[in-house]
Parts: structure tokens; sequence; C-alpha cells
């Protein structure tokens, strides 16, 4: 049996309070992102610290003991100071905060001034060709993603969802056009960025996509090879407002799913400040708003 000599970490704590608050030791890893072994031991070793059962637990139920329930009293306080601790130490710190390219309208700017106002913490804007990755990595604390976002180990929080255009060179057949529709665009060769666009071959069924396909990096490269009629693309509605380029022409899109924007961010990490930065995002609304 695992022996912490009567000692115990922050872990063992928020292992506990975890369980003791969700009644699963599943939902519990989950939750911590760990494993449900590494959380068992965790718990054990708090067990053998204390000198006493914290849980009665089987296969279909985890209720807390005696002895649980008056040491619960005391880590839900204790983590209360603590987080309060380090939230009063990050109120003039900043949050950095990733994005690809264009921020949605106007809902980054009245967010922003809205955090800060609030909070006292500055918020500074981190441009990156893959902001996914600078999550991953710590390089920002947060990041607007458009897309899908498929993450074991990330918080992903949906703000909105943004309409889509289709943009082609101004010496493409389709430059002339009023309107596209979303089932045409396979007809085209479509360019596409890979790292952190949101409309590719995965944005239809197997077997109903663009049978061409050009790949771009980032924003730019993606423009311009639309600009250099290498194809068409399909990006959300802000590009036409607010990224004109004499060589391309955005058209409106019929049809087309809708490009959700999420936060995302790492679990556990600024939890306090990045808590209060994702309920005033939410609260701001929609680009539209």
């Amino acid at each position: 049996m695992d022996d912490v000599n009567g000692k115990f970490e922050l872990r063992h704590l928020r292992g506990f309070e975890a369980v003791a608050r969700l009644k699963s030791f599943t939902q519990a890893a989950n939750d911590l992102t760990i494993t449900q072994p590494a959380l068992s031991r965790t718990i054990r070793q708090l067990e053998d610290a204390v000198g006493t059962a914290l849980f009665e637990r089987d296969s279909r139920h985890v209720e807390l003991t005696a002895a649980g329930k008056t040491l619960l009293e005391y880590v839900e306080r204790a983590l209360a100071e603590l987080e309060r601790g380090l939230d009063a130490l990050q109120q003039r710190a900043c949050v950095r905060m990733g994005f690809g390219w264009l921020l949605p309208d106007p809902w980054a700017q009245r967010t922003l001034a809205r955090f800060e106002q609030a909070t006292g913490t500055t918020v500074d804007l981190v441009r990156t060709d893959d902001p996914l990755s600078a999550v991953q990595q710590g390089k920002v604390d947060v990041a607007v993603i458009r897309g899908p976002v498929r993450s074991s180990t990330l918080r992903v929080v949906h703000l909105f969802d943004e309409p889509r255009v289709a943009a082609c060179s101004v010496r493409s057949a389709l430059a002339q056009r009023a309107d596209l529709t979303w089932q045409e665009v396979p007809r085209w060769p479509l360019v596409v960025n890979i790292v952190s666009g949101t409309t590719g071959p995965w944005s239809w069924p197997r077997g109903e996509g663009p049978a061409t396909v050009v790949e771009t990096t980032n924003f730019d490269e993606w423009i311009e090879c639309v600009a250099a009629n290498r194809g068409i693309g399909v990006a959300p509605e802000v590009a036409m407002r607010r990224n004109p380029h004499p060589a391309v022409r955005f058209i409106p899109l019929r049809g087309a799913p809708p490009s959700p924007v999420a936060l995302v961010f790492l679990p556990h990490v600024r939890e306090a400040v990045l808590r209060r930065f994702v309920e005033i995002a939410l609260s701001v609304g929609d680009a539209g708003e």
C-alpha cells in the first residue's frame, strides 16, 4: 500500500473534492484529466494519511463516510481560500488570448473591454497559425477556435455560430454569380487552410466533398491562393466584411452549415481568471449582437 508518511499534497485534496462532488471516480478522473487508477491511488494515499476511510464504494455507488463528510467541509473551505488567494494575485496579470485570424466582431472588442474593466486583468492578443497547439503548449492561456474541436485534454466552450461565405478570384467563372449553394461548392477545386481553417473535405460526408483540394497552412496563403485562381474557398462571413482583397470576390453562400466559434483552454490552469473570462465572453452574446 502507498505510504505518504501522514503527509498529503494539493492533488490529494483536489481529487478528494472532485470524487465527493461528482460521486463517481470515473467522472472525477475525467474532470481532473487523469486516469481512474491514478485517482484511486491518490484517494488511497489520502485515506492512509488521515488513517480512516473517506468513501464507501461499490460497483455502482460512491458515498462519503462520516469522516469524509467532516473532512469535506474543511477541504472545500481550504480550496476556496486558495482560489481566492490565487485570483487576487492574478488580478493585475494578463491573459494571453490566441487567435488564428480575424477575431469575431463586435464580440471580441466587447469581451475584452468588459473583462478588463471587471477584473483589472489585461488581455494580450497573440496571433498564431495554430492556436490549438498554442494552448496545448502553454504559449497562450485561451484561444478562439473556429470549426469543430476534438480533444480529450482541453476544455471547449461553444460561443456562437458564424455564417459562411464563398471566395473566388475575380478571374473565376463564379465572380459574376449573385450567390452560390453549399451543394455546388465541391464542383470546384477547394482551397483549404489545413491548420486552422473551418471548411475542408471533412465538412462533407465521405465521397461527397471536392475532388481537388489545394492545401495551405495559414490565412494569408489561403486568400492568396484564392486570388491566384487556384480554386475557391469558404470562410466565415467576417472575412467578407474585414478582409477585402482586390483580386478576390466574396459571394453569399446559401445552405451552408454554420461555422462554430469556441473558446479553448487547458483545465485547472489559471482556473479562476479563465472562468471569469468565459463567463463574460458568454454574456456578450454572438458576433452579430
